[in-house]
């Protein structure tokens, strides 16, 4: 899911296609070859993202490395890999050696495997899913210094609300002297009614950014928040906002288990388009029951889904450690050993190793 997906996602939410914006392209050609209305995947995937990655790096991201929801309210279908591989993601594709690749595993499972039992157990995993998470926000810092200043021309350690519009409107195509020069003599901008209701959405989260007193003015700590929500209480709690008012149906500003697997607008013509929609309610509903809700009334608060959306919620880190392990834990010993992983390396790391129990005391 590129950069721009987010943008689309804002601008459509009362929309039948909205999800279709939000899918991403592999989603895209997926629908054209079932022959069905589009419909929003339950997930979206780093690897099928990278292509786009570049585009319009200055707007808000639709996809936070680490965070267990998308910012449209989708599950993250990379979250396990995310935080067991972090930095070290793109040495595990598709198109690597296995042989390689079961080498690196085995090389992380004996990092994780901090007693050197050969056997990883929930607090290894929690530890090293932390870590990971760290490694997560150590990038997004590095990549805010660019993207800053690339709006901040400059250098005066400020960028005001209107340095950002003529940045964003120029890369949507308009002519950044004639922006600057509209805003400058306070003249009406010619821009489209999409547009318009994304440059509204962008500047409330400009707001949300913008730490007391406000002056609309963002440091470059405020605007690594503007664009990575996950590195502020502030802006998490407004994301939250935002996710529950897109889901909620009834007003009551809590989502119920009806409201969170709730498919969205669009019909399916064929089996494998009704297999989407049940995997879509089933992975959600299992993480609204065994994740989100987390005192099991049937009801999940904004401050449960701020909870379970936290990547630095060290109980919840715990959590995900166990059902990480429980995944591949053939043996129901608690801990998870290198036969397992290396079966269950897709899990893991998104690639499927052939030949696992044969090649791994090789490995080793």
């Amino acid at each position: 899911m590129n950069l721009t997906v987010w943008l689309a996602a804002t601008m459509c939410r009362q929309g039948p296609l909205c999800g279709l914006a939000s899918h991403g392209i592999w989603f895209l050609g997926l629908v054209l070859l079932m022959d069905a209305s589009a419909r929003p995947a339950n997930h979206s995937s780093t690897r099928e993202r990278v292509a786009n990655r570049e585009e319009n790096e200055i707007l808000p991201p639709d996809h936070l490395n680490g965070v267990k929801l998308e910012m449209d309210g989708h599950l993250n279908k990379d979250f396990h890999q995310e935080v067991f591989l972090g930095k070290d993601m793109d040495g595990f594709d598709e198109d690597s050696e296995p042989r390689k690749s079961r080498r690196k595993l085995m090389v992380i499972f004996s990092k994780v495997d901090v007693n050197t039992d050969r056997k990883i157990s929930a607090k290894e995993m929690q530890r090293w899913i932390m870590e990971k998470t760290a490694e997560h926000f150590q990038e997004a810092v590095r990549e805010n210094k660019l993207h800053f200043r690339a709006v901040d021309p400059d250098g005066d350690g400020h960028v005001s609300w209107d340095e950002y519009k003529v940045k964003f409107l120029a890369s949507k195509g308009h002519n950044e002297k004639e922006v600057a020069d509209a805003i400058k003599n306070h003249e009406d901008l010619k821009v489209d009614e999409e547009t318009q209701e994304v440059l509204e959405n962008l500047k409330d989260r400009w707001y949300q950014a913008d730490n007391p007193p406000a002056d609309l003015l963002l440091t470059e700590d405020e605007f690594l928040s503007f664009l990575h929500p996950e590195h502020s209480r502030g802006m998490l709690k407004f994301m939250v906002k935002e996710i529950v008012r897109d889901l909620d149906q009834d007003g009551d500003k809590q989502l119920s288990l009806p409201e969170f697997i709730s498919l969205p607008v669009g019909t399916v013509e064929n089996q494998q388009g009704q297999d989407i929609d049940d995997n879509w309610v089933k992975d959600r509903k299992k993480e609204f029951e065994e994740l989100i809700d987390s005192n099991h009334d049937g009801i999940v608060t904004m401050e449960e889904l701020e909870n379970y959306m936290d990547p630095m919620n060290e109980y919840n880190a715990l959590n995900e450690a166990k059902q990480m392990i429980a995944i591949a834990d053939e043996n129901q010993n608690h801990h998870l050993e290198p036969e397992e992983i290396l079966k269950y390396s897709e899990f893991f790391t998104g690639s499927k190793l052939m030949d696992y129990a044969r090649n791994v005391h090789e490995e080793f």
